[in-house]
């Protein structure tokens, strides 16, 4: 793994190299994307079945779109009863953590006849996206719909590819019933995406969509933004790891590669004060590659977008880590929670070397969707925030209004809006109508 020292134009060239990877940066997939939206848009279920034979290899009608429950039984039937166990706990600790994030209506009146507030209302029809094919993620599953569930959404409505076989894998089935699905379809994709966002006869119209997925899918989510709304346009997946000399070199290796495993374009990461570690993580790294399933990719990872960062002080180190604005950030210190303070952008922050970026991905509770791409520094990881909406309450009494009343026809006539100071002065003036 290439080992590098931390400077401005170092830094400045990472950044750039990191950009590459945005779904922003990959316009030639637009006009397909485009052109399948459209068809969705114009045509529904035609559309939709049409292309889930052509991309998926399985032919569909509205009768065998949509999961059934026999479907269902069959998936907790073959689910190893040891994951199912596994999903659960993960599930409760999913729910616990949410549901320290809800928001309630408040209302605050005054004695002089005025009451303001905000009503918070949940949405009523959520897409979620989960990716298919290869993929099994029952993680996702309950990331996305879990939310969701706490902070009151009427229907949750999920959309994952079917096999070639026409099913779900039953891990995806179970983790969706698990987690609350309201309806489950067999549908991927673009395609999908256009469904959920524009309604067939077979699939709803929701009011958000949510999920990771490939190009197609990120890019389909960008352009049907505004008919619906959505969580994020995500990109691949990351990681950045903090560590001084103290730091374990094994376990920062491991860390490292886990996220590389993920794809080509994911990207990682170790920003470090001490030379003598990032040499040792560097070795560690070719020695667990001989060992690891999927060290095609992760090479792959590693020579495109995986550095080693040697820093000359904490504070450079720090300041590296924030011009990134990594999905996932560990740090690996002597003292991390001195450090921990001093991070603005990061997705998700995992402190100390017992608390490595999986336990986030599966178990510990706060949400796995996080910002991609430097977007950390103004976006959050996904939470029932984001599946509710709210309204301002204003209300005024007759008396608290007149004590006001000429503030606001002088706002009003200042920016020379005469109705709406006329609004205001009908209400004051002796005229009959």
């Amino acid at each position: 793994m290439r080992i590098q020292y931390l400077d401005r134009d170092t830094r400045q060239n990472l950044l750039d190299q990191l950009l590459k990877r945005s779904p922003s940066q990959y316009g030639e997939y637009e006009k397909a994307v485009g052109e399948i939206l459209e068809h969705v848009k114009e045509e529904g279920d035609s559309a939709l079945f049409a292309y889930t034979e052509k991309f998926d290899g399985v032919h569909m009608d509205a009768k065998s779109v949509r999961v059934t429950e026999e479907e269902i039984e069959e998936a907790y039937r073959l689910v190893d009863p040891k994951l199912l166990a596994v999903i659960r706990k993960a599930l409760g600790n999913i729910e616990d953590y949410h549901a320290k994030q809800r928001q309630y209506s408040w209302f605050d009146s005054k004695p002089d006849g005025t009451m303001l507030g905000q009503k918070v209302t949940p949405l009523q029809r959520v897409g979620v996206y989960v990716p298919g094919g290869k993929a099994v993620y029952p993680s996702c599953v309950l990331m996305n719909i879990i939310p969701a569930k706490v902070a009151g959404v009427e229907e949750v409505v999920m959309a994952t590819p079917p096999g070639r076989d026409g099913k779900v894998t039953a891990n995806t089935l179970v983790a969706a019933k698990e987690a609350g699905a309201d309806v489950i379809y067999k549908a991927g994709g673009a395609q999908a995406i256009g469904a959920l966002a524009y309604g067939t006869h077979s699939i709803p119209k929701v009011d958000k969509i949510v999920g990771p997925g490939n190009i197609y899918v990120a890019l389909a989510k960008k352009a049907v933004y505004g008919h619906v709304s959505i969580d994020a346009v995500a990109g691949p997946s990351e990681i950045l790891v903090i560590a001084d000399e103290t730091a374990n070199p094994r376990y920062v290796a491991a860390d490292l590669l886990s996220q590389a495993e993920h794809d080509e374009l994911a990207s990682s990461i170790l920003v470090t004060t001490s030379e003598t570690l990032a040499h040792q993580v560097s070795r560690q790294i070719d020695l667990f590659l001989k060992e690891l399933s999927r060290s095609e990719i992760i090479r792959k990872s590693l020579d495109q977008y995986g550095y080693i960062l040697v820093a000359d002080s904490m504070e450079e180190a720090i300041e590296a880590a924030n011009d990134i604005a990594s999905e996932h950030l560990e740090i690996q210190t002597k003292d991390p929670y001195d450090v921990m303070t001093k991070i603005r952008n990061a997705g998700a922050i995992f402190i100390g070397e017992y608390t490595c970026e999986p336990l986030g991905d599966y178990f510990a509770g706060p949400n796995h969707v996080l910002p991609t791409n430097g977007t950390a520094r103004f976006f959050s990881p996904l939470s029932v925030d984001d599946f509710i909406k709210k309204s301002s309450i204003i209300a005024y009494s007759q008396n608290a209004l007149e004590a006001v009343h000429e503030d606001i026809e002088r706002f009003a006539e200042a920016e020379q809006l005469t109705a709406h100071a006329n609004s205001i002065k009908v209400r004051f003036s002796q005229e009959d109508i």
